[in-house]
């Protein structure tokens, strides 16, 4: 439990376990899975609602989870049997000391805290831990103690496979369960930001691939029916993506899965951006696509979005990634065989397309930099990509 004699939950839990606490880029394509992933765009692509197309992977989250903390404990048992009595003081140790954000995450697990309770019950001072903690602790004793009187002392052994068995008492059960209540609150909370951002990329990438632009990342090596993701030009603010159709022609665009009540969001963001730019020592006109989840009735967007010559296109309908073409046709006289095809037969099309899409490269990551898990991932991957990894 120690790691150079400094304490650390971290150090009882699985790789696996330890890459589903971070969840983000590869680490969320390790627990999740590239085939689910690719279901989830499809599902987007499709029209359906992010929420729920990602709700499968939350509850699939939150239950690893709670048999990540459940491995958790039972390691810290066979290392110390007194593990359950000592651990809201190796908690709030961890806390009060310059931990690992991983360390420090459990840590606030294993007392009943999630990051909102920190800032809220405590206001963020560290000083006030060692009184919560005590609290906290003589709360559950407090609670032990009527649950034993009442019911009878539970006692039990739980015995992993080849391992040792450990012993577990009515406090052990209930710090586990009150770890496994702040996981799960705290796993909650946070999926609509991660699912968001890490799905904006890949959705907005997978579109423009299927509509026939070629993937850079930033190279201008051509300037025809390329794209790139997250650029940033001077002096312009981040656009999700940058399309170039031809010399002095291209579109930006904005992707967000934001509700019906805050598309004005949107453009906001996208409301400063110029007409005319300059890339690679050459003036392009751009035009401006806004893609989010659906539109109020009562929203005043699409006529901000004409004063400032943008075009808005909502992901809730199921034809949506045709919509995306059509608009392009109309800023760029594009043509792709995708506005051609039958309202019964999209879904069919766009699984097909999706099958070819290099969803690995749209992981936002330096290339030089790209992780030996997601290099794997990416030899195992059956589609031909344009641009390998470096």
């Amino acid at each position: 439990m120690t790691t150079d004699d400094q304490p650390t939950l971290t150090s009882l839990m699985s790789e696996d376990g330890l890459a589903l606490l971070a969840a983000k880029g590869d680490g969320l394509l390790r627990s999740i899975g590239l085939e689910v992933i690719q279901e989830v765009v499809f599902d987007v692509l499709c029209g359906r609602n992010i929420r729920s197309a990602t709700e499968s992977l939350t509850r699939r989250r939150i239950a690893i989870l709670n048999l990540e903390l459940l491995q958790l404990f039972v390691n810290g048992k066979q290392l110390d049997p007194s593990f359950a009595e000592k651990l809201p003081y190796l908690a709030s140790s961890i806390l009060h000391n310059k931990s690992t954000k991983s360390d420090r995450l459990l840590a606030s697990w294993m007392l009943g805290l999630t990051g909102k309770g920190i800032q809220n019950i405590l206001r963020s001072d560290r000083s006030l831990i060692p009184e919560y903690r005590d609290i906290y602790v003589e709360t559950c004793q407090g609670v032990v103690k009527q649950f034993d009187e009442t019911y009878g002392a539970l006692k039990g052994v739980l015995d992993f496979g080849d391992k040792n068995a450990v012993t577990i008492d009515t406090l052990f059960i209930l710090y586990l369960m009150n770890a496994i209540g702040a996981q799960t609150l705290t796993t909650r909370g946070s999926e609509k930001s991660l699912y968001g951002k890490f799905f904006e990329r890949l959705v907005l990438g997978s579109v423009l691939y299927i509509l026939g632009f070629q993937y850079t990342e930033g190279k201008l090596d051509t300037a025809e029916r390329i794209f790139w993701l997250a650029s940033k030009s001077e002096a312009e603010r981040e656009s999700d993506a940058t399309l170039l159709y031809a010399f002095g022609q291209g579109v930006r665009f904005d992707i967000g899965f934001i509700g019906s009540g805050n598309t004005e969001i949107s453009l906001d963001k996208v409301s400063r951006y110029r007409r005319s730019v300059e890339i690679g020592n050459r003036h392009w006109f751009m035009g401006t696509i806004i893609i989010v989840d659906r539109i109020g009735s009562r929203s005043g967007i699409v006529q901000k979005a004409r004063e400032i010559d943008g075009k808005i296109v909502q992901m809730s309908g199921s034809y949506w990634v045709r919509t995306i073409a059509s608009e392009l046709r109309q800023i760029l006289g594009y043509q792709h065989e995708i506005l051609d095809v039958e309202d019964a037969e999209i879904e069919d099309y766009i699984h097909t397309r999706l099958e070819d899409v290099p969803v690995l490269s749209f992981f936002k990551q330096n290339t030089s930099k790209k992780s030996k898990f997601l290099k794997t991932a990416w030899r195992e991957q059956t589609h031909t990509v344009d641009r390998p990894l470096q």
